[in-house]
């Protein structure tokens, strides 16, 4: 849906947007007075947060159950709901796992304990109220995608309402569940014949649709749409990007944000690893004799699957995550560095950032020397050969054991970005000339999302420094609302000039001088 048409539709919107019965129009709503808003399949009823006038829709249906048949197939319409339905409880979670032998995984599932099942394809919206009903004019939309390592994290990890603040209430704000783990990733010939690949990408495409024709009914704008993730979610960010050969019509967003890249090896989906990652899934099912092992596992118990799920990705190489996109030749037709590289794109305009230590805790501190190097490159990629072995033992072997840990920690050039990316961190006062910087994977979320939880309730500590916190957090809704993140939203911020890509600086760096993520 285009701007023009959305605008067009202002009075449909505002008629769908009903004050609780008793309030006369105009006056101001409370968490009893929430807005109800008929998206035709369904009506919701979110709440408003009286104290910080945002207003919250939680759990909203974009596509049907993906259960029985519609398991392991493209997401689907919802169906048709006669009754209020009630936004204003966190969704279930979609099925967890954690990813191979780590000791600490930094992707394993957080503190806001919610329900977890196939049923799990909702979406949560927040918005900035003004008077009693949605934004007068349309606001640019970000739409957050979870990490999680396609296996783990949900919507209820992220509140949009950092973002609404961050941006001075300039966006609206959306966070997405897809499908993860087998559910969302299963591969193989099989699954190509009977079913379809990659259906938690299918999940966020859906997802994204749902946005384009419905979100101007909470004062989103549908062509000023920015996708955003961490980790996998910026991964999934990526996939977005080259779905359909960069030919994806309507276009769904125009900006995309990456943080923290996740673009592991990507099989096409008969390679030999992702036939015996089915096959695996296949035995511990007991579907193995039947003549459809698809129709199987459809029926199979979900119980079943989810066990399957957990042991096949804790069964992993460390630090390694199994479910994850294939190249199918349909939604995604070639790996995405080969798109990108090719200009085969979606979208308008990309902010990419990642952090200095990102493969830190993907790395065995104890077992990376470079005695083990080929043998490590033979775990991390299996379908290498003697001859790609001995090169990667060829490339490292000069360095002591503490360099290549720290090479492996620094650039993680075996498994997090096994393909060339370019990082574009922010450059911003350096700090003393003896102050190695140690950011590491994940630590820039709380700055995006400053309540964001980690187990039992912790959250990540954030650097004292409210000048650098701002400045930081506003680049990425600058970008947003004006596809240029030096167009400030609050022009006292310390934020540098951050110059477009060039083959002649590849990267800015955000404080360069640090010592224990403090900045200086």
């Amino acid at each position: 849906m285009s701007a023009q048409q959305a605008q067009d539709q202002v009075v449909e919107q505002e008629q769908s947007i009903h004050p609780v019965a008793g309030c006369a129009p105009g006056t101001p709503l409370t968490k009893a007075a929430a807005p109800i808003v008929d998206l035709g399949y369904a009506q919701y009823q979110g709440t408003v947060d009286t104290s910080t006038n945002i207003t919250t829709f939680l759990g909203i249906r974009y596509a049907a159950a993906p259960i029985d048949e519609l398991r392991f197939r493209a997401p689907q319409p919802p169906t048709n709901i006669t009754r209020v339905q009630q936004a204003t409880m966190q969704p279930n979670r979609c099925f967890q796992a954690s990813s191979g032998t780590l000791p600490t995984n930094p992707l394993r599932p957080r503190a806001i304990e919610v329900d977890t099942g196939e049923d799990c394809l909702f979406l949560s919206i927040l918005f900035p109220r003004d008077a009693d009903r949605v934004p007068q004019r349309l606001l640019p939309t970000i739409v957050w995608i979870h990490g999680g390592g396609y296996l783990a994290e949900s919507s209820s990890m992220y509140r949009g309402t950092d973002l609404i603040h961050e941006s001075n209430r300039g966006v609206v704000a959306i966070v997405i569940q897809y499908g993860l783990g087998v559910f969302g990733f299963l591969p193989g010939q099989e699954v190509k014949k009977n079913g379809t690949l990659n259906a938690g990408l299918l999940d966020q495409d859906f997802a994204l649709r749902w946005v384009n024709k419905y979100i101007f009914k909470f004062g989103g704008d549908p062509s000023k749409v920015t996708i955003w993730g961490e980790s996998a979610g910026t991964g999934s960010v990526l996939q977005q990007v080259v779905a359909n050969d960069g030919q994806r019509k309507p276009q769904l967003f125009r900006e995309a944000i990456t943080s923290s890249t996740f673009l592991p090896s990507q099989y096409k989906y008969n390679n030999r690893i992702p036939e015996l990652l089915y096959s695996e899934v296949v035995d511990q099912t007991n579907c193995t004799a039947a003549a459809d092992s698809v129709a199987c596992l459809r029926t199979a118990d979900v119980n079943a699957l989810e066990n399957a799920n957990l042991n096949i990705n804790a069964a992993g190489f460390f630090g390694t995550w199994v479910f994850i996109p294939v190249v199918d030749d349909e939604f995604i037709k070639q790996r995405p560095m080969l798109s990108l590289a090719q200009g085969k794109v979606n979208g308008e305009a990309l902010l990419s950032v990642t952090n200095t230590f990102e493969g830190n805790d993907f790395v065995n501190q104890s077992t990376a020397d470079t005695a083990n190097a080929p043998r490590y490159a033979l775990d991390l990629f299996p379908n290498f050969g003697p001859t790609e072995a001995d090169c990667v033992g060829a490339l490292y072997g000069g360095l002591s054991t503490h360099h290549f840990k720290l090479t492996l920690s620094k650039a993680n050039q075996f498994l997090y970005v096994p393909h060339t990316t370019c990082s574009a961190p922010l450059a911003v006062t350096p700090g003393r000339a003896n102050s190695p910087s140690h950011w590491e994977h994940i630590t820039d979320v709380p700055y995006y999302f400053p309540s964001y939880e980690v187990d039992n309730g912790i959250t990540f500590a954030i650097f004292n420094n409210t000048a650098f916190v701002n400045a930081f957090a506003q680049l990425f809704t600058s970008f947003a609302i004006s596809l240029d993140p030096n167009v400030k939203i609050d022009p006292t911020t310390i934020t540098p000039e951050w110059n477009k890509w060039d083959v002649r600086q590849v990267e800015m760096l955000f404080n360069i001088k640090l010592r224990a993520m403090i900045p200086l």
